[in-house]
């Protein structure tokens, strides 16, 4: 996991309870959860509305090239 091993995840997490404090830290991880998943779904949007896009693309050049 990016080159840290156990010793220093432990450090890192001994850093982020002084810093914030036990009660702060479930507060911080919902607010990044629903930050997570609100990002998730806008890519997951993105890729349905740009494969919409396509499709309308698609269909305007097959009715061009019946017209011709």
């Amino acid at each position: 996991m990016f080159g840290l091993g156990w010793p220093e995840i432990l450090l890192i997490l001994g850093v982020v309870i002084i810093i914030f404090g036990p009660k702060r830290i479930p507060e911080l991880g919902g607010a990044l959860g629903k930050t997570l998943r609100g990002f998730k779904e806008e890519l997951q949007t993105q890729d349905v509305d740009s494969s919409e896009v396509v499709d309308v693309d698609l269909e305007e050049s097959d009715s061009a090239a019946r017209k011709k």
